[in-house]
């Protein structure tokens, strides 16, 4: 839970630090602007609040490994909802509006999730998932977007270093195999989703494992 917290504050943080020129940058999202980022993480947030006001009353049916629909495939941006939040980002027009309403659903967001319970089960997706193990995949969620963020904005703070192993320990969990020890926290996630390629060096380091990626996780 406070990882969860420590990890969304970072987050929004960083997005604080954005000047107005930051927003029409690139992000690390194939297709995506930082403003069409930044909306996406207004959803998620809508997301995270609608989840934790959904109690189920049946046993989870996934948890914060399982959750995940993995496929070998990364986005292009050209899915109906990923082009919606283009859309929806553009109508903003100033970019301090987008930060604003970021600011405000995501700060009720994280207040929502401290006040929580971890044991209560949730329903998301058709699914049912602990609220523990729930905000146990948005701590992945917030890291790798936080990296998304600043792939193109070197000035702005990275994730907390906390996130960054809790989120390669889930990866490698999802993965059934460790990551070499020379990769970084931050490579290893980058790698091994699919933002970026292995280099050569990293590919050999990684044998058979290389063969595999991406983990695109959906």
């Amino acid at each position: 839970m406070d990882l969860f917290s420590h990890s969304w504050a970072a987050l929004r943080a960083a997005v604080a630090a954005l000047t107005d020129e930051d927003f029409a940058r690139p992000s690390g999202c194939a297709g995506w602007l930082v403003r069409d980022l930044v909306c996406h993480l207004v959803i998620d947030a809508q997301d995270v609040l609608i989840t934790l006001a959904t109690p189920a009353d049946t046993a989870p049916t996934r948890d914060a490994l399982t959750y995940w629909d993995v496929t070998g495939t990364p986005p292009t941006g050209d899915d109906p909802l990923d082009a919606l939040t283009v859309r929806l980002a553009a109508a903003y027009e100033d970019p301090r509006l987008l930060t604003f309403h970021l600011d405000d659903v995501g700060s009720a967001a994280g207040r929502a999730a401290a006040l929580a319970d971890p044991a209560q089960w949730v329903g998301t997706r058709d699914e049912v998932l602990s609220v523990g193990d729930y905000l146990s995949t948005y701590v992945m969620e917030w890291t790798l977007h936080h990296l998304d963020l600043i792939a193109h904005l070197p000035h702005i703070a990275p994730p907390p270093a906390e996130g960054l192993a809790r989120s390669r320990e889930m990866l490698e969990g999802i993965a059934g195999a460790g990551f070499p020890a020379s990769f970084s926290d931050a490579d290893v996630l980058l790698t091994s989703t699919g933002r970026r390629a292995p280099a050569d060096a990293e590919r050999a380091e990684l044998g058979g494992l290389a063969a595999r990626l991406p983990f695109v996780l959906g």
